[in-house]
Parts: structure tokens; sequence; C-alpha cells
């Protein structure tokens, strides 16, 4: 049986951990990026489906692409940041699952032809893969601010023209300027979101 993580690695991955508006400028080294993402991949996803596509924007070119999809709430933001991170789901993510989930060998047909399938499951499964990485990266010392505010078409025109992948949501990573935190807003109480039944 696994023992509970200490209070310090709790206070790192979530109840000191906040989402970051404004980055210091430090490039984020490539092989941190591949680290974070060794641990992302670890992650349960049913099937072992794994639709994440993850494509990490750190160029002045690719920021110039991904600027004008942004709302502009959240375009000088995303500039900003060291990295944006595209959290794209593949929609023929079904076609690896004979090398993925290997000991079901049928797997592959359970979604074939099946558009709402497929998309319900690359959507749920990917978003749960984009929360990986978030705690992925607090764990290796990054801070994070993922964002919804973006046009999905012009992400998918300008990133995934041609592919089967399609964005899902976008996070900045970096080292997070505590300028720019908000106050922290109330959760639900247990009682308010939960149930034992």
């Amino acid at each position: 049986m696994a023992s509970s993580l200490p209070e310090s690695s709790l206070e790192q991955l979530f109840l000191g951990a906040r989402t970051h508006n404004r980055f210091r400028p430090d490039p984020v080294p490539t092989a941190l990026l591949h680290a974070v993402y060794e641990l992302t991949k670890w992650g349960p996803t049913s099937a072992n489906c794994s639709p994440a596509r993850l494509v990490f924007v750190t160029s002045a070119e690719a920021k110039a692409r991904l600027a004008p999809c942004m709302s502009e709430a959240n375009r000088a933001k995303t500039v900003a940041a060291p990295v944006n991170v595209i959290i794209g789901m593949d929609t023929t993510f079904y076609e690896r699952l004979p090398e993925l989930f290997p000991h079901q060998p049928a797997a592959r047909g359970w979604f074939e032809g099946q558009p709402e399938l497929i998309a319900a499951t690359a959507l749920r499964n990917a978003s749960l893969q984009g929360g990986y990485m978030i705690l992925a990266a607090r764990a290796l010392g990054l801070d994070c601010g993922p964002m919804s505010g973006f046009d999905a078409a012009a992400v998918n025109a300008a990133f995934f023209a041609g592919s089967s992948v399609r964005a899902n949501f976008i996070c900045n990573l970096g080292w997070g300027d505590p300028s720019g935190v908000h106050p922290r807003g109330p959760r639900l109480s247990f009682e308010q979101a939960c149930a034992i039944v």
C-alpha cells in the first residue's frame, strides 16, 4: 500500500499551487518539457487510449501563429509566457490501440464507425491527460496557467491542419510571477459537491 505524500508535496501540487497569469521571462529547458511529458504519459486513460497530443509553443514564430487565436483577455499573457502548451486530442487515437492495449485485440473495432463515441472518448481522456500534465509540471517545479479562451478552429488551422488532432485547451507554463495571481476563489465543500451512497 502506498503512503501519503508529505504535506510539502500536497502544498506544491494542490494547496499552495495557483493559476498563474504572469511568468518570469526565464526560458524553460527542452529537457524539462520532456520530463513533464514523461510523467504525464503514465496517468490512466480508458483502454490506455492516450489521445492527448501536446504542442509546446516556445518560438517567436509559433507564438505569432498562436496569438491571433487567443481571446483578447488571454493574448498578452500567452505571448509573454515562456511556453504555451496546446493540449490536443487525436480523433484517430483508436488506430494505436493494438500497440497501446495489446491484450484486447478487438479494441480498435470498438471505435471504428462510431463518431460520437470517438469524440467523447477523445475529449474525456485528453482532458484527463491535460490535468496530469498540470500536476506533472507542478511536481517538477513549474507553474501553470490553463485557459479555455481561444478560437479552437483557428488553433486547429494554425497547428493541426491536415491532421486528425483537434485543440482541447491551452496551458501556459513557466515560473510564475506572484504579482499576477488573483485572490484565491472559493471551492465547493464536500457536502455541496459529493455524496457517499
